[in-house]
């Protein structure tokens, strides 16, 4: 008999898409494959976003192709969250979960398509929490590295609090060991993300913890510090402009991890960060990114900005447009502003 086959979509952001591969990792080991087609599938997983309506409103989507076509669909993900939502317009689906409840997931899969013994993959799960032979949704030359889930902040726009909690910053050891099998793997290049990266080990009040015999602090520095000795690129993204965030530029002029950061400023105006309640609205960014620039020539910043928030004024889209002119980004996105069922906004 031929071993059981999944078919799989994952919506939104790369914080989910590492979902996915966590989800498929450990479908691998109990013997499942992957199918390219829902033809193919005995089930099919859609791992949905519900950060935005519009994000929504794809995923809904995503699950009525996926029951058109297959017929056995299980949701998990963000938007799993609001299970009434999902059975709402679909309510032949099989089983919903939340975000990151990976074994919920694979509990649905197991329960409706069941394992066969003789395809799976035997690992110790005392000494290996996540099986070494992971599955990569990337291309093989780079890899996402989450440090962390969830977010502290209360940004009036945003709802991932709600839909993925509070930080929980992961092991350093743990971190750094999978960093260490993505290069041994032939990853050139590690894509460092989380909700807020620069608040690493911020809820655990930057424990120390071990890597090859060795004491490491549980905080952005260290752990960069220890990523640019493993012989790949290192580009960290969503990075607040919090003062610390200084004392990593120095390792980018020395080579260390690229000189790279992406942080979501989303606006400049005092008046519109305030009201967005963003962490960093007090920081003088420009005034940083200037003493950044001078300590590495070579950074290249690159962030996201929203128009038309609630009470956005025309000077304050002016002050934006000024901000940008001085502070030369060198890559931008825009985006207008679109409420979110649930933000305070």
């Amino acid at each position: 008999m031929p071993a059981p086959k999944v078919g799989f979509v994952s919506l939104g952001c790369p914080k989910a898409l590492v979902d996915s591969e966590r989800i498929l990792t450990q479908l691998k080991m109990d013997g499942y494959e992957v199918s390219p087609s829902y033809a193919g599938a005995d089930v099919v997983v859609v791992n949905t976003c519900g950060f935005l309506d519009s994000a929504k409103q794809e995923s809904l989507d995503a699950i009525g192709e996926a029951m058109a076509e297959n017929g056995r669909v299980i949701v998990t993900g963000c938007m799993g969250g609001d299970e009434q939502a999902i059975l709402d317009v679909h309510p032949g689906v099989l089983a919903v979960s939340g975000p990151h409840q990976y074994e919920a997931v694979v509990g649905a899969v197991r329960q409706h398509v069941p394992p066969l013994p003789e395809y799976k993959v035997e690992h110790n799960p005392l000494t290996d929490l996540v099986p070494p032979q992971g599955v990569k949704l990337t291309p093989p030359h780079y890899a996402y590295l989450k440090i962390s889930e969830g977010c502290n902040h209360a940004c009036t726009f945003c709802i991932i609090p709600d839909l993925r909690g509070k930080l929980v910053s992961r092991p350093v050891g743990d971190v750094l060991d999978e960093a260490e099998r993505l290069v041994k793997s032939g990853v050139k290049e590690l894509l460092v993300i989380s909700q807020d990266t620069s608040a690493y080990g911020v809820d655990i009040k930057y424990r120390t913890g071990f890597w090859q015999g060795r004491p490491v602090k549980s905080r952005m520095l260290d752990l960069c510090e220890a990523l640019g000795d493993m012989g790949a690129w290192v580009r960290l993204h969503y990075v607040y402009p919090y003062p610390h965030v200084d004392n990593v530029i120095p390792l980018m002029a020395e080579g260390k991890i690229l000189p790279y950061l992406d942080i979501p400023f989303q606006h400049s105006s005092p008046a519109v960060l305030k009201a967005m309640k963003r962490p960093a609205h007090q920081e003088k960014t420009l005034d940083r990114i200037h003493a950044w620039r001078q300590v590495c020539p070579d950074l290249t910043l690159r962030s996201t900005f929203i128009a038309g928030f609630p009470g956005e004024t025309d000077a304050d889209f002016e002050h934006l447009l000024d901000w940008l002119k001085e502070a030369q980004m060198d890559r931008v996105g825009c985006f207008k502003y679109e409420a979110v069922d649930g933000a305070r906004a």
